[in-house]
Formats: structure tokens, C-alpha cells, sequence
């Protein structure tokens, strides 16, 4: 998954998802491909985002770049140094016990949340943004299949209604996104049926207003997929991941 960079500019050696040297091109452009590099590990923790070598790579001028590198700054993805340097952000496995106790009881308290204040129009939501995350998985795309999680469960937790709930949820999953991007690299990207329909109970739980069931299928859905984390890393990390009901 990981391929040869320079550690300097972050370009990396172009694959069959870079995009060339093209003048058109803006910051969208710029920010999609090199969130994918950053998830896919193409360019990896801590190698520096040269916004010289970025504009050459995508032959535009460094404002775009620029812009590229607040965004994802602002989701976590990288870091911006006290030099003013951009480098990507590191995984904190220290941190991981914290993150993923913090993760548990979001992916709880959203869904618990949704099933008592949803409406009909979040419903809508909810079932529009499965069928986005189950087409991704279909095609077995796993950086579509990030994002796309990622606003299945923001939906989840905009039917709740605190905002505080939707602002730290949104956080954790972006800080989530190259674990999760883990998560799909022991499937080989071909993310199993039934975690699928993981996303359908919860959904039905909710339409149901069954809060009780609604909470169990989120612990549920968050045990299994730090369960999967734990035994991909090495033992030491995984030893150390323990979290409790």
C-alpha cells in the first residue's frame, strides 16, 4: 500500500491515481489526491508537504496548494510546524486507548440520540447516504468508502440534534481516517456483506425509535471494527487497546 516518496515533498513517485501537471486544475483537485495518498500511506507520517514541490507535481502556483494544505490541516490529515512547515500528521498510537474509548461512546450516544428525535426528513438522510457508502463498498473503493462512512454517521448524529455530539463525532472520524483506512486493508478493500448490513440494523433500529437497541447496535458496530484493529497491529499496540463495555 505504501510507495517510494522523497520524505521531503510529499510528491511522491506518480501512480495511476496522481494527477499530473495540469494548469486547470484547482484546490479541490489538489486536496483529493493528496488525501489519498496521505490515507493510502503513499506518502507517509511525517514526510514534509513542500508547497514548491506540490505546485511542480500539479504545475500550479502555490496559493492552491496552499489552500489544499489548510484543509487538511483542519481535518487532521496534516500538521502545520512553528517553521510554518506543513508535514503529515502522525499516528499517536499512545493515544489510540483514548481515541477509540472516545469513538465507542459516540458511535453509542449519536445513535441512541437519533432513535429518540429523528424525523422523517433524516430518515431520508440517513437511507441516501447508506446507499452512497453501500455503492462505494461495491466497487471496493476504499477512500469513497472512508468519506462516505464518515457522512453516514454525521447524518446519524445530525438527527440527534446537539451540535456538540456532531462537532466531536465529526473530529473523531477525521482523525479516524487512516485507521479506518486500515480497517479496509485486512479486507483487501472488499469490505464484507455483513458489515453492510450493520449499517441497515441501525438504520431500522432508528426508524423504530428503539433507543436501547439502537445503543447496543453502535457498540456493536464500534466493537467490531476496533476488535478487527487490534489483532492488524502489532501486538504490542493491540495489547495495550483496552477498552471497557
Amino acid at each position: 500500500m505504501k510507495r517510494e516518496t522523497d520524505g521531503k515533498t510529499g510528491a511522491g513517485k506518480p501512480g495511476p491515481e496522481k494527477v499530473g501537471p495540469r494548469r486547470g486544475a484547482g484546490v479541490a483537485t489538489v486536496y483529493e489526491a493528496l488525501k489519498r495518498d496521505i490515507l493510502d500511506m503513499t506518502i507517509a507520517p511525517g514526510d514534509q508537504l513542500d508547497e514548491t514541490g506540490l505546485a511542480l507535481r500539479f504545475g500550479l502556483s502555490r496559493t492552491p496548494i496552499r489552500e489544499a494544505l489548510v484543509k487538511l490541516v483542519s481535518e487532521g490529515l496534516a500538521t502545520t510546524l512553528p517553521n510554518r512547515n506543513t508535514i503529515v500528521s502522525a499516528i499517536d498510537y499512545a493515544e489510540l486507548p483514548a481515541y477509540l474509548d472516545a469513538l465507542m461512546l459516540m458511535y453509542r450516544v449519536t445513535t441512541r440520540l437519533a432513535a429518540e428525535r429523528r424525523s422523517d426528513a433524516d430518515l431520508l438522510e440517513i437511507h441516501a447516504r447508506q446507499l452512497e457508502f453501500a455503492r462505494a463498498v461495491d466497487e471496493a473503493d476504499a477512500i469513497a468508502m472512508i468519506e462516505r462512512n464518515r457522512q453516514f454517521h454525521l447524518a446519524i448524529a445530525e438527527a440527534g440534534g446537539n451540535r456538540y455530539y456532531i462537532e466531536l463525532f465529526a473530529r473523531l472520524l477525521n482523525e479516524g481516517t487512516r485507521l479506518l483506512r486500515l480497517y479496509y486493508a485486512i479486507f483487501e478493500d472488499h469490505l464484507p456483506p455483513q458489515y453492510v448490513k450493520e449499517h441497515e440494523q441501525i438504520i431500522e433500529a432508528i426508524e423504530a425509535h428503539d433507543m436501547r437497541r439502537a445503543d447496543e447496535l453502535g457498540r456493536q458496530h464500534a466493537e467490531q471494527i476496533i476488535g478487527q484493529l487490534k489483532r492488524f497491529m502489532s501486538p504490542t499496540v493491540g495489547n495495550e487497546l483496552q477498552l471497557d463495555d
